[in-house]
């Protein structure tokens, strides 16, 4: 069983809004640090967001304002609210878990289980 599956990527026109989701499959979902990253056709993978257990996030620059992270811990359940897309935002979108014991939680640290990945293409 994969245990990260995201859905709810697609095609949208600038300024406009999607909705990822990220399954679960860990018993130990609600005590993880989650996050969503990023992957651009010849960059680097760029963290997007992270929320701990207790629902503290944090955001990257340059989608701060504009995408909102949230969990559903009966659900094992993570979501990004993505609006006023524009085309630089077209990426892969990934979600990721940190290890169980982990201290931290930020967008911008390693993560260590990663899902697959779903698409997004924000055109002009």
């Amino acid at each position: 069983q994969v245990p990260l599956v995201e859905s709810g990527g697609g095609s949208v026109q600038a300024g406009g809004s999607l909705r990822l989701s990220c399954a679960a499959s860990l018993s130990t979902y609600s005590q993880r640090c989650m996050g969503w990253f990023r992957q651009a056709p010849g960059s680097g993978r760029e963290g997007v967001a992270s929320i701990n257990s207790d629902g503290i996030t944090t955001y990257g620059d340059s989608v701060k304002g504009r995408f909102t992270i949230s969990r559903d811990n009966d659900k094992n359940n993570l979501y990004l609210q993505m609006d006023s897309l524009n085309p630089e935002d077209t990426a892969m979108y990934i979600c990721a878990a940190r290890s169980l014991y982990s201290t931290r939680c930020a967008h911008d640290i390693p993560f260590n289980l990663w899902g697959q990945g779903t698409q997004v293409t924000v055109s002009s």
